[in-house]
């Protein structure tokens, strides 16, 4: 399928359900166990004595952690609603047990539920009970009215989809038998959205830009202090 095929296929979709979705497997295989990594080359004597830059990185850490015990709870506040503003998507990626991954977009202050009205649009049985979870270790979202932010699902999760049937159950085992996405969903498989191309910069440009930064860095060369050692401190 050429380019502009899969982007009017995905486009086509995302209109259907609201969200620009990808659809992808798991091909990541982990390295043989029987490698064994080198040991660390011994490092000096010397490595492990304590140095004046030691020092003032301790003194550092200390000042930087007193500080943060020393501030106001509105200047936390105001700290913590800057990182907020700072993310400005959710990229949500859900692992079912076929090794397909649908990969789809959110705010940040949508709701999880937001996710599971998705998944009920893109599910080939979404009359069958399901539950999503996290891990390391497992653990099942419950609460779908919190927002993908306060979840710590933002900028980006992988949660992972299962069927909340009886294992031993004839319908848990016509429900694995096939797949867990609709097979138009599927058939997303690979595409992907081409990504944006920037406008090349012509040669002057870049020539200016390099004679500016040259100038600059002749013309403000701070002095770089070397710290020094305290006459009290013995080393």
């Amino acid at each position: 399928m050429d380019e502009e095929s899969a982007k009017a296929k995905l486009l086509s979709i995302a209109n259907e359900l609201g969200h620009e979705i990808r659809v992808f497997t798991n091909t990541a295989t982990s390295g043989s166990s029987n490698e064994v990594s080198a040991p660390p080359d011994d490092e000096p004597d010397d490595f492990y004595d304590f140095t004046p830059e030691d020092y003032y990185r301790i003194i550092s850490d200390k000042l930087g952690a007193q500080s943060h015990i020393l501030k106001t709870r509105k200047i936390r506040e105001a700290e913590a609603a800057a990182r907020k503003a700072r993310v400005t998507k959710a990229v949500i990626r859900l692992q079912f047990p076929d090794n397909y991954i649908l990969e789809a977009k959110f705010q940040p202050s949508e709701k999880i539920q937001s996710l599971v009205d998705l998944l009920m649009k893109v599910l080939a049985q979404p009359d069958l009970p399901f539950y999503l979870y996290t891990t390391p270790p497992k653990e099942k979202i419950k609460d779908f009215l919190k927002d993908f932010y306060s979840a710590g699902f933002a900028p980006g999760a992988i949660v992972y989809f299962s069927y909340d049937l009886p294992k031993d159950s004839e319908l848990s085992a016509v429900a694995s038998a096939g797949h867990y996405l609709r097979p138009d969903i599927l058939s997303l498989n690979g595409l992907d959205f081409p990504r944006e191309e920037t406008e090349p910069m012509n040669s002057d440009r870049r020539i200016s830009i390099a004679e500016a930064s040259h100038d600059a860095s002749e013309s403000e060369q701070p002095a770089k202090k070397k710290p020094t050692k305290p006459k009290w401190l013995k080393l």
